[in-house]
């Protein structure tokens, strides 16, 4: 492209500190070193962890900084030794990478990758640098996508090619949401057909859950919030039962337990609140229950061991147990398929300028997923 070797110029959505706006601002976006791809985003989700960033509650991150990592776009150019796309490609930018040379990248039982942001922290690119500039101060990365760009510069083990076919309107939640609750229920819990599951939290992340419970053919899928307006797209996607637990006087694991006469086989914590991660493990069977936890929080969790004494197994997700630049592709394919519609989970469109809606909508408990076009 005519662009290549070139700073672009384009817009971004600044986070000059927390708890402020998103500005849009005419960033500089430097061209790709060794190693490293340059994309042309055409569109980017809203994520919960969006705003966890906005507020100043994701570690290891220093502002000002470009979030987004939930976006979708066309390779603009390559750096020196990028082999695995090319200038023209559809790709996903990974929030959460796979370089294939540490030991969990190896392992084929995990999809961690040592290179994750909680490995260490991912607001420059791995050679310490940023490839964004506004007003003449360097801006921040995001977990190495900043996809709230119309440009962005990513390393090569983030970014995942994907079919021609897809429409980047629509996959870009696989960066994200959706293969984070679908996986969580299909790789991590691996729900079977005929039991019995609770998803604590019906955001885009736990609405995924539901659709991955009952793609594993569980036979009850119980939805839990406070927001009974989130109950109908519940159903719509599989869950046989929705209650609120504002609805009853007594613990709402106490409710569940009742409902399925021993606690659920699987359950979900897909908000990241401390005291709901307890409950979701309280709300599964003492004995063989599985409780994962997806939600990401900052707080510190004191529980009483005998919760686990009798063999129940609390464990945690990281982009839904996929290995990203191997599978997301395949996940894709398998939407092109009509396999599943995750396009259900997308409530709003919006014009990148009204990104700070896009916020709004979340926060008011308005949108499960609102998508941003360049």
């Amino acid at each position: 492209m005519a662009t290549a070797g070139k700073v672009i110029r384009c817009r971004a959505a600044v986070a000059w500190a927390p708890g402020k706006p998103l500005s849009v601002e005419e960033v500089e976006v430097a061209p790709p070193k060794a190693g490293e791809v340059r994309i042309k985003l055409v569109t980017t989700g809203i994520c919960q962890t969006d705003e966890h960033l906005l507020q100043g509650c994701f570690p290891n991150t220093e502002f000002p900084v470009i979030p987004g990592h939930e976006g979708a776009g066309i390779v603009e150019s390559i750096g020196e030794g990028v082999t695995s796309v090319k200038p023209g490609d559809k790709v996903i930018p990974l929030c959460h990478p796979q370089c294939g040379e540490c030991s969990f990248c190896r392992n084929p039982e995990t999809n961690y990758c040592q290179r994750s942001h909680f490995s260490g922290p991912q607001n420059l690119l791995p050679d310490k640098t940023s490839r964004f500039t506004c007003k003449g101060k360097q801006i921040n990365h995001f977990l190495w996508v900043s996809t709230f760009a119309e440009y962005s510069v990513v390393p090569e083990y983030a970014v995942a090619k994907i079919d021609a076919a897809a429409p980047l309107d629509k996959v870009c939640l696989f960066g994200c949401g959706f293969s984070t609750g679908y996986g969580a229920a299909i790789n991590t819990a691996k729900v079977k057909a005929g039991s019995t599951c609770a998803i604590f939290g019906l955001g885009g992340v736990g609405l995924s859950v539901v659709m991955g419970c009952k793609a594993a053919g569980a036979a009850r899928i119980i939805a839990v919030d406070i927001n009974k307006d989130k109950f109908a797209k519940a159903k719509e996607l599989g869950a046989t039962d929705c209650i609120n637990p504002r609805d009853f006087k007594k613990p709402i694991q106490e409710v569940i337990t009742e409902m399925t006469g021993q606690g659920v086989d699987y359950s979900f914590e897909a908000i990241g609140h401390a005291d709901t991660m307890i409950t979701a493990l309280a709300s599964c069977n003492m004995n063989t229950g599985v409780c994962v936890m997806i939600g990401v929080t900052d707080s510190e969790i004191s529980i009483n061991p005998t919760l686990l004494l009798t063999g129940r197994t609390w464990k945690g997700t990281m982009f839904g147990g996929w290995k990203p630049r191997d599978s997301i592709p395949k996940l894709i394919s398998s939407y092109l398929e009509k396999k599943f519609n995750s396009d259900l989970l997308i409530t709003h469109t919006l014009p990148f300028a009204k990104v700070n809606e896009g916020f709004e909508l979340l926060r008011a408990g308005k949108s499960i997923r609102s998508i941003l076009l360049f």
